[in-house]
């Protein structure tokens, strides 16, 4: 890191075991800690992925292949099979759920 004037502080909570963690991460890089802290956060993006809107649709074709699969099953009407249709369904939503988590 370059030479500055360090005249702000920040002060953050942590467990003991993620202050450890820190610390040896940082003796890892063979940085201070200051600097370790500076890095990781000023050079990491962070990026923020709002899903709401595409699992409501999600949710809103699940609910509607619900309907048909019922439907077809009480033998309202007779169609092609539909198992297929839910399964990739299902793995979008999968994959969509797996995505917010990793934020």
């Amino acid at each position: 890191m370059e030479n500055r004037k360090r005249n702000t502080t920040l002060t953050i909570r942590l467990t003991n075991s993620e202050k450890s963690a820190i610390y040896k991460k940082s003796k890892k890089a063979k940085l201070t800690l200051t600097d370790y802290i500076l890095k990781t956060s000023l050079q990491t993006e962070i990026k923020v992925v709002d899903l709401q809107s595409v699992l409501i649709e999600l949710k809103k074709i699940g609910n509607n292949l619900n309907q048909i699969t019922r439907k077809i099953n009480s033998g309202a009407f007779a169609s092609a099979n539909f198992n297929k249709l839910i399964m990739q369904q299902r793995k979008i939503y999968d994959a969509i759920i797996k995505l917010s988590e990793d934020k």
